[in-house]
């Protein structure tokens, strides 16, 4: 080796070592994927048996788009089922780490939610949904579930599956027409704001830490001119943009009281039922995360699917005034139409370089597999700064 050769090599080498370091890129995904079942334990028989339809289309979603953490609304909750999931229908995926935690869905309250005369205590049964915590025909149904490539630090999971939502501040607490509260006193002393629950979840990429904020607001229909739904999805949004803004107000299951450290990396993760122009959720519900500086939206997920199926479907997606190719759920035709319901929000402290919906337009690969989800899979790239 020559002198010049030694040389370029010690040029090379110190040039290399004073270049910044470079940016880690990760994939964030979420994605409603309907694996609720209608029957307690139903979820389960299908994950153990590994051949259920659905389940597989699901899995060839995750699997073509590959994210490295992602959420997954409507997992029915049972502590066994992440991993036959993982083991019969993602082997190959690398999902070393999850995360399942109990639902209020399908949670019996002891209560007359519904102001029906009596306290139903039977799974299975309509009149127990309605007055379960959040609606469910037996406890767990509709759930959560976190998958990673990265570490998730388990022990400092916060959950907010219990508190009260007269207890936030200015809550949008359901009134009748005539003025008084649509809640009694005993219900509303114990109604908790989550329909489902409300995690953070923190997971470690590196050297830093992502906080995952993962939740599924509940629909904002089928209710009355009391709007009790609507309202109650709102403020289910509001938690996580007072939560990311450090409200002092916000107490965890565990008693811990305050927010998200400031400057915390994060991302807001669900299914959030609210459209930012178009649908019946409380106006102005999804901009309260959306218009949010401490939130990264410079890049919008779409897809060429969303704009060719509202092109085809007409009816109420002709009147809608959001942009269709951003939307992420396939409803009703008539109404309310396709909508944006489904997000993956950064934070400002992350970089985001590229962001999508998995809603391929007929012919395009993938397209046959949208058939598992009413919704589809909405996934982000971000940069963690060094």
């Amino acid at each position: 080796m020559t002198n010049r050769t030694v040389l370029a090599i010690a040029y090379a080498l110190a040039t290399i070592l004073a270049l910044p370091a470079m940016a880690q890129n990760i994939r964030i995904a979420q994605f409603n994927a309907s694996m609720s079942r209608g029957e307690a334990n139903a979820l389960l028989a299908a994950l153990d048996g590994g051949t259920d339809p659905q389940i597989t289309q699901v899995a060839e979603i995750i699997t073509l788009v590959s994210p490295d953490i992602l959420l997954i609304n409507e997992f029915d909750y049972d502590p066994a089922a992440p991993a036959l999931f993982l083991a019969n229908y993602l082997a190959e995926a690398g999902y070393t780490y999850y995360y399942i935690a109990p639902s209020n869905t399908g949670l019996a309250s002891g209560v007359d939610i519904n102001a029906d005369g009596h306290v139903a205590t039977a799974p299975g049964r309509i009149e127990y949904a309605n007055d379960a915590f959040g609606f469910g025909f037996f406890p767990g149904q509709f759930g959560m579930l976190v998958l990673s490539r990265h570490e998730i630090l388990t022990d400092r999971v916060r959950r907010f599956q219990t508190f009260r939502w007269a207890d936030m501040p200015d809550a949008r607490l359901p009134m009748n027409e005539n003025g008084t509260p649509y809640y009694g006193p005993e219900a509303i002393n114990i109604f908790r704001l989550s329909s489902k629950s409300h995690w953070d979840v923190p997971i470690r990429v590196g050297d830093q830490v992502i906080h995952l904020l993962a939740s599924h607001p509940t629909p904002p229909v089928f209710d009355g001119p009391e709007d009790r739904n609507g309202t109650r999805n709102a403020d289910e949004i509001r938690f996580w943009a007072d939560y990311v803004q450090g409200a002092a107000y916000i107490q965890d299951d565990a008693g811990a009281t305050g927010s998200l450290t400031k400057g915390a990396h994060f991302i807001v993760a669900g299914d959030l039922n609210a459209d930012p122009f178009d649908g019946d959720s409380f106006p102005g519900a999804a901009r309260q995360l959306l218009d949010l500086p401490l939130i990264n939206t410079s890049l919008t997920p779409g897809s060429r699917g969303g704009l060719a199926a509202a092109l085809a479907q007409g009816q109420a997606n002709d009147s809608h005034q959001g942009n269709p190719t951003f939307d992420t759920a396939d409803f009703g035709d008539e109404a309310p139409g396709n909508l944006r319901v489904d997000y993956v929000l950064p934070s400002a402290t992350l970089g985001l370089t590229d962001a999508g919906v998995f809603w391929p337009a007929p012919g395009e690969e993938g397209a046959d597999l949208i058939s598992a989800s009413d919704h589809r899979l909405v996934w982000i790239d971000v940069t963690l700064p060094r």
